[in-house]
């Protein structure tokens, strides 16, 4: 089930964090050996939880999400961390960032259909900088035989051939 603004306002009040304070452990992981190169984009970023690990290391980072609720408390968490992110209350799809503006755009578990992900993906791929990486982080379509936790909606799970044609 695809979820619109209203729901995930919903959920986000429904919890203290929805995700935690922590950023994702794939991003640690893959984006923490990364020397910082300048700006990143971190599109349907929730609660801000990895756009507030990426700006002490030393990136300028713009976090996108629709979810009123998740924005106001990204920034105060951002606020309690000591750090600046620029702020964006924009749907992912149809947001259009600078232009080769950015050396990285994350995407973290973004559970849309194919169609609204292709969108996304598209803003992210041409937001990116000659040389810039797109990180990207999901549930598999293979989740829902061999996966734990994650949506049980097929719809809104990535199959990794689909993700490189688009």
């Amino acid at each position: 089930m695809v979820m619109d603004r209203d729901a995930w306002n919903e959920r986000y009040r429904g919890a203290e964090l929805v995700w935690g304070s922590d950023a994702n452990c794939f991003v640690e992981q893959v984006l923490g050996a990364r020397e910082a190169g300048g700006r990143a984009l971190d599109l349907a970023c929730g609660e801000g939880r990895n756009a507030i690990w990426l700006a002490p290391r030393g990136w300028s980072v713009t976090a996108v999400d629709y979810s009123d609720v998740a924005i106001e408390r990204a920034q105060k968490l951002a606020a309690a961390a000591g750090v600046e992110v620029e702020w964006v209350r924009e749907d992912v799809t149809s947001y259009a960032p600078e232009a080769q503006a950015f050396a990285l755009a994350l995407v973290s578990y973004l559970p849309v259909g194919r169609g609204a992900r292709r969108l996304a993906l598209a803003h992210a791929a041409k937001a990116l900088a000659p040389g810039g990486e797109l990180f990207m982080i999901g549930h598999a379509a293979r989740n829902l035989a061999e996966g734990v936790g994650g949506p049980r909606d097929p719809s809104v799970l990535w199959d990794p051939d689909e993700i490189a044609e688009d």
